[in-house]
């Protein structure tokens, strides 16, 4: 059971938008895939993503550019495992990588049925485990106010 994931590749002429950079979606893409790696090893179960929010995008990617992705379990709840992914990227003639993206999604532990399943309890242990434990919540917070406001507008 690990509470981190990396992955790195290179970005390919495919992933390219109109502007010439890597398409915002395919970066998206990258982070689900990696994050479902660590929620999944972390709950050793089958899990779905729920929420991605706070996605920003720092800069843009360019083709050709070494890709690495960090995806570290932030947050337990009785289901659900909350993931802080980190996108970064370099080029081949410079060995240090720049932050291009940030985001926070969650995934739920589910079984065969879609039934969700008790997940283990993270704890953090350092300080800054426990600066991004309590991001989380915030975060987490901040969706369910958010959420509660919207409801008189969300027609069933």
């Amino acid at each position: 059971m690990t509470n981190k994931i990396s992955f790195q590749f290179i970005s390919e002429p495919t992933d390219v938008n109109f502007g010439g950079k890597v398409h915002g979606g395919v970066v998206m893409k990258w982070i689900d895939q990696t994050a479902y790696t660590c929620a999944r090893s972390w709950a050793e179960t089958y899990c779905v993503t729920v929420y991605v929010g706070g996605i920003r995008f720092y800069k843009p990617i360019s083709i050709g550019e070494v890709i690495k992705i960090e995806a570290t379990v932030v947050y337990t709840r009785k289901t659900s495992i909350h993931i802080a992914v980190d996108v970064y990227s370099r080029t081949f003639s410079t060995q240090k990588f720049e932050k291009k993206t940030h985001c926070i999604i969650v995934f739920v532990s589910v079984d065969e049925n879609g039934k969700p399943l008790e997940v283990k309890k993270w704890t953090p242990t350092s300080d800054s485990e426990k600066k991004m434990e309590e991001y989380a919540i915030k975060l987490n917070a901040l969706r369910k106010q958010i959420s509660d406001e919207m409801m008189p507008f969300v027609s069933i």
